[in-house]
């Protein structure tokens, strides 16, 4: 009974002569056809390295962002081999989330709205591998020139930031309501 099969079973269902249905069945775990990533391990490698990098660098003493970063790292992993879309959200926005506590530890930027630049740069890259795969920039391209824009302005100047964009998001807002309700009438 404990007899495991290193080929699955498969066969072929034939309706009226017009319908071929295939189907299989494998005790084998795991999808066909897709790689099984060892996550642990990944992760294990990746932390590794970032602590290796902390050790030769004293100034990134953020541990704690190095385990979100690699997280975010093992999530873009996983999407580079098994094309995951969750695994390509996961990775960037985490990722981005951890950036700027390192690059402020790292000593190369840091300020207002790095955190609002980093989340941007992450929503473009998805634009960027949505369009390049055919699938169009979609409104992660919107999103994240948004983002980007309001992160690159706070560090660049911040009394500016502060007032202007949220004037401006209000009054897009605003404008989105408007055409929205004359598009009921």
């Amino acid at each position: 009974m404990d007899e495991r099969r290193t080929e699955p079973l498969q066969g072929e269902v034939i309706e009226n002569g017009v319908r071929v249905y295939g189907w299989e069945w494998s005790d084998i775990g795991g999808p066909p056809g897709r790689s099984r990533l060892p996550w642990f391990g990944i992760f294990l490698v990746v932390f590794g390295a970032l602590l290796l990098l902390r050790a030769l660098f004293p100034a990134l003493e953020t541990a704690g962002s190095l385990l979100f970063l690699a997280v975010g790292v093992a999530f873009l992993v996983s999407w580079l081999v098994n094309r995951g879309i969750a695994s390509l959200y996961l990775g960037s926005i985490i990722t981005a989330l951890a950036a700027p506590d390192l690059l402020a530890a790292a000593g190369a930027i840091e300020g207002a709205g790095v955190g609002t630049l980093c989340l941007g740069v992450a929503f473009l890259f998805i634009a960027l591998v949505r369009a390049s795969s055919g699938g169009g920039w979609g409104w992660q391209a919107g999103l994240g020139a948004i983002l980007a824009a309001i992160g690159a302005s706070s560090l660049v100047m911040p009394t500016f930031s502060g007032l202007v964009w949220p004037a401006v998001l209000v009054a897009l807002g605003v404008i989105l309501l408007i055409r929205a309700s004359s598009h009921r009438r």
